[in-house]
């Protein structure tokens, strides 16, 4: 694992985001910030389409990757995008950002990630908690 300053946010990816995930956007995360290591975030993991949701505060652990933000505007302002989360896109949104405390290789740290904002009923659920299993 890498040093990471600990002033550099952090951001937890659990999804197409990760660094297991042929992504075009993923390709671009490992280019514009430094994967710290794995993670995990208490909540639940649903199949939206060929992506996920993550609603946090349901019972079961989630699988992730931990990114340090040398340069968190730019980066989050991407993202943002990415997941039509910024303020130009119309409401409601499907996602959005929100801080949350994730447990890390060395324990509990805060990180940004992106929650899924809609109804998960008929959804199906990712038992395993891990996208890429």
């Amino acid at each position: 694992m890498q040093r990471v300053c600990l002033n550099e946010p952090l951001l937890f990816v659990y999804g197409t985001l990760r660094p297991g995930c042929d992504d075009p956007m993923a390709r671009w995360l490992r280019d514009a910030a430094l994967h710290v290591g794995p993670a995990v975030a208490q909540g639940g993991l649903y199949r939206v389409a060929a992506y996920p949701g993550f609603v946090p505060g349901e019972a079961g652990d989630v699988a992730g990757d931990l990114f340090a933000l040398a340069d968190p505007g730019a980066v989050l302002a991407a993202l943002d995008d990415y997941e039509e989360c910024a303020a130009h896109f119309a409401r409601p949104h499907e996602y959005r950002r929100e801080r949350l405390t994730v447990r890390g290789e060395n324990g509990p740290v805060e990180a940004w990630t992106y929650i899924y904002n809609r109804d998960v009923a008929g959804l199906e659920r990712i038992e395993s908690g891990d996208f890429l299993s």
